[in-house]
């Protein structure tokens, strides 16, 4: 979430309930949050405020494209920080930086490890994740999740090798 109300689904364990800190777009920012609210008021989901950051990953991805939002470019960190710090002083709980499905690249490490320093929040890393060595590099720069949908879907196997790669870096995620 944010999509729309309508992708609410009342079996989840809880939603992460993003905003487009790094976006313009009023509707991503607070508009399909305030459709939502009553909804999840009423669910008995474990709703987690999520400073949702999009970072360029080399090429339009459908986020940016479906939100209508100019990615960080993926070499500002600063920006990326910053936009990561509002969040948390904001009252997010956590981070959600984003390259988009079918990124060409991941996001950097230093870009990664910049965010992470700058706020104690649990760090969820997307977009770009292919294949082992991007999982361990994220991980390694500070991600405390890794999101892996596109490169899931192309390799079965990366599933359980980013699971121990998580594992061998002894991350643990509390909110």
């Amino acid at each position: 979430f944010p999509g729309n109300e309508f992708m609410v689904d009342s079996s989840a364990d809880g939603i992460l309930f993003l905003s487009l800190l790094s976006g313009r777009n009023p509707e991503y920012l607070i508009g399909k949050q305030l459709v939502a609210a009553p909804l999840l008021a009423a669910s008995k989901l474990e709703i987690i405020p999520t400073a949702y950051l999009l970072i360029d990953g080399g090429k339009e991805t459908s986020v940016s494209y479906i939100s209508n939002t100019k990615p960080i470019p993926a070499d500002k960190q600063d920006i990326a920080m910053a936009t990561a710090l509002a969040g948390k002083m904001l009252g997010m709980q956590c981070v959600y930086m984003d390259a988009g499905s079918g990124a060409l690249s991941p996001i950097s490490e230093k870009m990664i490890s910049t965010v992470k320093k700058a706020v104690d929040l649990p760090l969820i890393i997307g977009g770009g994740i292919r294949n082992k060595n991007a999982a361990s590099n994220a991980y390694g720069a500070g991600a405390n999740l890794i999101v892996i949908g596109n490169g899931a879907e192309n390799d079965r196997n990366l599933i359980e090798q980013s699971a121990n790669v998580r594992d061998s870096f002894g991350v643990k995620i509390e909110i």
